[in-house]
């Protein structure tokens, strides 16, 4: 997978379209990240010793990482992810601007 938590991206398709958020969770094995603020759900909750309230919560709800682009943190742009080899270690590269990403 191209991005990690803590990752700034950007929304490419579907109902939050050019919407940007940092990468809150990251769940490789099913290919989805949860991105703040972007598709919040409505969640209805019996009152339990946590909530004694109760009543409805919006939270995140996981989207496909197919559906999110990377923003260089260099130009502010979303962009592409490739990957090189410095010094023996693999980093994540811009495809746009070819900075690394991860340093």
């Amino acid at each position: 997978m191209f991005v990690k938590k803590g990752d700034k991206v950007k929304v490419i398709t579907g109902k939050d379209k050019n919407k940007e958020g940092v990468i809150l969770e990251a769940h490789p094995k099913n290919d989805k990240v949860v991105v703040e603020g972007v598709n919040v759900v409505k969640k209805h909750q019996k009152p339990s010793q946590t909530a004694p309230q109760g009543g409805i919560s919006e939270q995140e709800a996981p989207i496909h990482v197919s559906n999110v682009m990377l923003i260089d943190p260099s130009s502010g742009e979303a962009t592409r992810v490739g990957y090189q080899t410095v010094d023996g270690t693999k980093v994540r590269v811009s495809k746009k601007t070819g900075e690394v990403i991860d340093k």
